[in-house]
């Protein structure tokens, strides 16, 4: 059997925001039907994310996001991971960010039922790990249609 080969990584991430990461990209997409952060700059102490959308989410929609990310902390989740064949995994999550390079054999998380993306940083093993989200701030680029969301982990 041929040893799989994953890409190199550089970074050192947060587990616990990195995850927290992948729960507001999936709470935006079922939310608001865009496409995952196509921008995010994760820190332990806080982060932010870009979203392309169409208009700016109210002040109600943007504290229903925070509700939701933070219900599905509460639900315990497994946190699993899984290795498979680019082509096996372009069945079942969206690779458009992944670079050309990009090796064969992918590493694809799980959350519970609520999250599956390729990622090759560091995640949690249960959302019980994870403090609670707060979103700090978010502003919304007209011109770019762009919505940054800012966010921390707080006790």
């Amino acid at each position: 059997m041929m040893e799989q080969q994953l890409n190199t990584h550089n970074k050192v991430e947060n587990p616990q925001m990195h995850t927290v990461e992948h729960l507001l990209n999936a709470t935006m997409v079922k939310t608001f039907g865009c496409s995952r952060s196509r921008n995010a700059h994760i820190e332990r102490k806080k982060s932010k994310c870009d979203y392309e959308l169409a208009s700016c989410p109210s002040e109600a929609e943007m504290k229903l996001i925070e509700d939701k990310v933070n219900e599905v902390i509460k639900m315990n989740l497994p946190v699993t991971i899984e290795l498979m064949p680019r082509q096996k995994a372009s069945l079942i999550v969206d690779l458009s960010k992944l670079p050309n390079d990009v090796s064969e054999t992918l590493r694809i998380v799980r959350i519970g039922n609520y999250d599956t993306c390729a990622c090759i940083g560091a995640h949690v093993k249960n959302t019980q790990e994870i403090n609670n989200f707060k979103i700090i701030s978010y502003d919304y680029n007209q011109e770019r249609c762009v919505l940054r969301v800012r966010f921390k982990l707080v006790d």
